[in-house]
């Protein structure tokens, strides 16, 4: 008899598979930068989807010259504003933070989210960061920067969502100067990225609560003769009697989505100001309307319509050349059937 062999159901590689702890993605890796001190990314609010129509311009493509139609994926980004610096040193028990400079004059709706600190000299604190700069106590320059959804109509709360943006290029003196000019300020999502540029999106996905072994790792369901009972979405065995104990390995029930999820090198296609030239009649569904700036993403991204979604440069953007799209049709039908 042959011998029977066949791939494991499902990825062990996100394991173990539970809920997120924020609704806010982190990064743990930012790609390389040399030049001006410029923020690493941005964050939006997912709408939803629909379609154009443009020219295919990559190069050697079967369709290259000719129109193509395209799904698309809008996210509304209105401006975002700079709360604070955080510098980060490094020394034998790894990286971690070493002091934060508050910017002055905090917009009030930041109460809701943190605690915010009711004595703060942001000159002295400044002039402090500047000195461990200049000394070569510091390592890495980040901003903690806030989103405003109380401007949009899509995403039903006021209260901002907090997250850390490194600041990357020329020398640490010149990145703190960089964010420090920066408070008071609306950063814009084209002071960060541009049209063509290719990024990274992350976000945490659907949730889909509690599932079954086969939902959930994709097992087969059992035939009649070996499901004994009526148990055919069970798993077969729990595995050998040699160890005393289930492993981690075997597909059983649990928690499915609700997960951190990067999607990497997806291509930006439009930076819009207006609204009006991309809303369906109808309104997208479980959003509406888009009254702000925002993001046209090539293909789907991760999670469902309001969800947050934060965007930075293609960290393996060596594998691509960017290209100013042409743009023909942007689809208007209602997506309510």
């Amino acid at each position: 008899m042959g011998k029977v062999s066949r791939p494991r159901r499902g990825s062990l590689a996100y394991s173990p598979r539970k809920r997120a702890q924020s609704p806010v993605p982190r990064y743990g890796a930012w790609p390389e930068h040399t030049g001006q001190p410029t923020l690493q990314g941005f964050a939006g609010y997912k709408v939803g989807m629909t379609h154009v129509i443009m020219v295919d311009d990559h190069k050697n493509s079967p369709t290259e010259g000719k129109d193509i139609m395209v799904p698309v994926t809008i996210v509304e980004i209105p401006p975002m504003k700079v709360a604070a610096i955080r510098v980060y040193c490094k020394d034998t028990y790894g990286k971690h933070a070493m002091a934060d400079v508050w910017a002055p004059n905090l917009d009030t709706s930041l109460e809701g989210r943190i605690s915010l600190p009711k004595k703060e000299n942001t000159e002295e604190a400044l002039a402090a960061v500047k000195e461990a700069g200049a000394n070569g106590e510091i390592t890495d320059v980040f901003a903690v920067v806030y989103t405003q959804p109380a401007k949009l109509t899509g995403v039903p709360k006021k209260v901002p969502d907090l997250m850390e943006m490194r600041v990357a290029g020329g020398s640490i003196e010149e990145r703190i100067e960089f964010a420090a000019g920066l408070f008071g300020k609306d950063v814009d999502f084209g002071s960060v990225i541009k049209t063509g540029q290719y990024v990274d999106i992350t976000a945490i996905t659907t949730g889909k609560g509690t599932q079954g072994p086969v939902k959930r790792w994709g097992i087969q369901v059992r035939k009649h003769k070996h499901s004994r009972g009526g148990k055919k979405r069970h798993i077969g065995n729990l595995g050998p009697w040699t160890p005393h104990h289930v492993r981690w390995q075997v597909p059983q029930m649990g928690q499915m989505g609700y997960q951190q999820r990067t999607e990497f090198n997806k291509r930006i296609l439009k930076v819009g100001d207006n609204g009006e030239s991309i809303n369906p009649d109808g309104g997208f569904l479980h959003y509406g309307l888009v009254r702000n700036p925002y993001v046209m993403i090539k293909g789907s991204i991760p999670g469902p319509a309001k969800r947050l979604i934060r965007i930075r440069p293609a960290i393996r953007q060596h594998e691509h050349v960017e290209r100013i799209p042409a743009i023909q049709y942007v689809s208007l039908r209602s997506k309510q059937g």
